[in-house]
């Protein structure tokens, strides 16, 4: 049985959760970039199946959520017209909601900006809560219907609204984002706390998958190719920075600080979540037909 040892995939999965891309990761490993996707599709899926099995019945209090653009294949606006029916091409956004206290991301979803992604993406947000929490998302409309619809139980719901300038004009405006202008805090539904409206600590994990995911940083050529690979890239990030990567302010992984693991998780064991092949017994040889 031809299988890599534990040591070397813990060390191929090191180089990606740390903003590695594929070939690069292939390069320092010495191995073929075959492997190294092989790897990350079999790691993200069982990192996903782990999550979506441990990550139930949170007690969190105050919840934000955001979405964070990326593309597959190419930009939307570049996508040739012979594949604009095609699926899985063009912009793909991630859906992520956090604990503002623990730092725990317990949710997220990778798929349109619509709003059938903003209902099921609520739904399994409020699937794995106990209690009523005060949730606050930015002044996107689709927000609306998909809490009202998506929670059975009351929420506490607030909405930052954000003004921006019309910005610079000419080729340099992509590179500069417009100006902040104001800020609006929005009381939704209940009786959220208008000094807890905010997105701060959602918008600081974007960026922090943009460092931390290749596949996010923008003008590179290291975007991904797959949406299947994409959804793997950003499992493998959250199952990261939620088990195995030590927040600075909490002096704990966001999972120990919201009591869902006991110790810092060790690349070899994120690894070692997918399951050894069992080996077989060979069958009889069969001759082909001539």
């Amino acid at each position: 049985m031809n299988r890599m040892p534990l040591a070397k995939r813990a060390q191929i999965l090191g180089f990606l959760v740390e903003g590695m891309s594929l070939r690069a990761a292939s390069r320092l490993a010495d191995c073929s970039i075959n492997t190294v996707t092989k790897l990350l599709v079999d790691v993200g899926m069982a990192c996903a199946e782990y999550q979506d099995r441990e990550l139930r019945n949170l007690s969190c209090q105050r919840v934000q959520c955001d979405e964070v653009w990326s593309f597959v294949g190419c930009k939307q606006r570049n996508l040739p017209a012979e594949r604009k029916a095609e699926s899985g091409v063009g912009d793909v956004w991630t859906w992520t909601a956090i604990d503002a206290d623990s730092k725990l991301v317990l949710s997220w979803l990778v798929g349109d900006r619509d709003k059938e992604a903003a209902t099921m993406f609520v739904s399994d947000l409020a699937s794995r809560l106990s209690n009523r929490i005060q949730l606050t998302t930015d002044g996107y409309r689709i927000y609306l219907e998909a809490v009202n619809s998506g929670f059975d139980v009351p929420v506490d719901y607030g909405m930052l609204v954000k003004h921006y300038s019309e910005g610079q004009q000419g080729p340099e405006r992509k590179y500069s984002p417009s100006k902040f202008v104001s800020a609006e805090r929005r009381k939704v539904m209940g009786k959220p706390d208008k000094a807890h409206i905010s997105t701060s600590y959602v918008e600081r994990q974007n960026l922090t998958m943009r460092m931390s995911v290749r596949r996010f940083t923008r003008l590179t050529n290291g975007f991904s190719k797959k949406a299947e690979n994409h959804a793997h890239a950003v499992a493998l990030h959250f199952m990261y920075y939620n088990f195995g990567r030590i927040h600075k302010t909490l002096r704990v992984t966001p999972a120990m600080e919201a009591g869902v693991a006991s110790h810092v998780w060790r690349l070899e064991e994120i690894a070692a979540l997918v399951p050894e092949p069992v080996a077989k017994k060979r069958g009889p040889y069969k001759k082909k037909p001539r």
